[in-house]
């Protein structure tokens, strides 16, 4: 059997280079979380200046997805990935070997760019080597395994590394990883001859989004240390806002846009981008502040905060890899979404009953487990939905817009609760609550809002998706 020139077994060694590429990425976007004491204390960071370890690589990442999509498109998946890979690698030794604070946040904005230009273009990769429904829909449960359990994957790998060497570690472990991706990915994944600069070259419209992205996550992430409703915030919002309004006039004007508006007349594609935001804004926000209940309220090491979201991981990789192929040919996939988010709503409600003396099989394995099994069901059938309506020139933008608003939406999850949160922790310890408890109930309420955000999605996914069809013989199509 072939496909695009490539043996059935050719095209899934492939998918697991790709995979390994996604995943060393991905990990990235935490394991550095454990490791910022460390670096801190190494590297003579002020409080506000280590924040911008984990910021300049977002604002890179988020601002330049779309963008590095739609070049794939244009040049060639795989020439953007490589890339993205070899950008990544290098701005990784940078980064463990920086001597100075200036040195590693500049060495993280690029890894943050490296990072943008492969990750935009994997998705649509898969989708173009798997086009037949049944295998695609393996294809992507395994690459959803990767970009969901890479998180929790990233915390329990960080605290190893910090603890048994040093933080320059965690930024070292890329190399070895990144040669032999980019290798293997040379010889084992499919090339693809993009459309080429002129059908696609609209520098204005890119550099309108990318200052629009960019501007809005850097304007996300310091909301926290500014609050929401001040001149800073709101200024600078309503800056990248009409940078955005810009881009939107740009594409309905320009005789080659860079992204093309009519991707949005697709109802799978608008929704599941919508679903998406709101779900990982939730989730991405409840992960973090999961994480700060265990280390300051319970007193948890990074490696038993590593070791506690596993089941998470478990959970992903047994619903992703192995059930959520068969489960979304049985009932459809925007059947097993609804259900997948319904599972992440009960464990983000269990987390908001933990208490101040909690202990991990009453409190935390009840809440991480639903999270695990609603991930494992959400996230394949939510890519599938997002590029459903995409067209075969079109995969790495698509692609490109889901990673987008997947960034955009864990950028303003965290900011919105972890502001939320710590100005309601103050006011209680202001008015004479103790310290633990203070703590307990701001996380208290973060979680009800992530809890929140994960109910808009999945009233987004009831009333605004639309089941895909299975047809072996040809693409999803959608149900009208």
């Amino acid at each position: 059997m072939t496909s695009g020139g490539l043996r059935t077994d050719s095209r899934w060694l492939a998918l697991i280079v790709l995979c390994a590429g996604m995943l060393m990425i991905v990990l990235d976007q935490t394991i550095v979380n454990v490791a910022l004491p460390a670096i801190a204390e190494d590297l003579k960071f002020g409080q506000a200046g280590l924040a911008w370890v984990v910021n300049a690589y977002l604002i890179a990442y988020g601002g330049l997805l779309l963008l590095a999509g739609r070049l794939g498109d244009l040049i060639g998946h795989k020439k953007v990935f490589l890339i993205g890979l070899g950008v990544f690698t290098v701005a990784s030794l940078l980064c463990g070997l920086s001597f100075s604070a200036e040195m590693l946040i500049i060495s993280r904005f690029v890894q943050g760019a490296g990072g943008a230009l492969a990750t935009s273009v994997t998705l649509g990769m898969v989708v173009t080597m798997f086009p037949e429904p049944n295998e695609q829909r393996r294809a992507i449960g395994v690459f959803s395994f990767v970009a969901a359990a890479g998180a929790s994957l990233g915390l329990l790998l960080g605290g190893v590394l910090t603890d048994a060497m040093s933080w320059h570690w965690i930024f070292f472990v890329n190399i070895p990883i990144g040669i032999v991706a980019a290798v293997a990915a040379v010889r084992l994944v499919p090339d693809s001859v993009g459309l080429g600069l002129r059908e696609g070259a609209d520098v204005l419209g890119a550099l309108l989004i990318v200052a629009a992205v960019m501007l809005g996550v850097y304007t996300i992430v310091k909301a926290e240390h500014y609050g929401f409703g001040s001149a800073h915030t709101l200024g600078l919002g309503a800056v990248a806002l009409a940078l955005l309004v810009g881009f939107v006039q740009r594409q309905r004007t320009a005789a080659k846009p860079l992204l093309p508006l009519r991707v949005f007349k697709s109802r799978n594609v608008t929704g599941a981008n919508l679903v998406q935001i709101s779900m990982v804004a939730g989730m991405f926000g409840l992960f973090f502040l999961g994480t700060l209940y265990m280390q300051l309220v319970l007193q948890y090491t990074p490696l038993q905060i590593g070791l506690a979201f596993m089941p998470v991981a478990g959970a992903i990789a047994v619903f992703s890899v192995s059930l959520s192929a068969r489960l979304n040919i049985r009932f459809g996939e925007r059947n097993m979404l609804i259900v997948g988010l319904l599972f992440m709503l009960v464990g983000m409600v269990v987390f908001t009953q933990v208490p101040v003396d909690g202990s991990y099989v009453a409190h935390i394995l009840p809440a991480v487990a639903p999270l695990g099994i609603g991930l494992g069901l959400s996230f394949p059938a939510l890519m599938t939905l997002a590029m459903s309506g995409a067209a075969h020139d079109e995969a790495g933008l698509a692609s490109g817009l889901v990673n987008t608003t997947a960034q955009v939406g864990g950028a303003l999850g965290l900011a919105v609760l972890a502001t939320t949160s710590t100005t309601y922790t103050s006011s209680l310890l202001a008015s004479g609550v103790g310290r633990l408890e203070a703590l307990t109930s701001g996380f208290h309420l973060a979680f009800w809002i992530s809890s929140a955000l994960v109910a808009v999605a999945l009233g987004l996914a009831v009333f605004v998706l639309r089941q895909v069809s299975v047809d072996r013989e040809a693409q999803p199509v959608l149900v009208h």
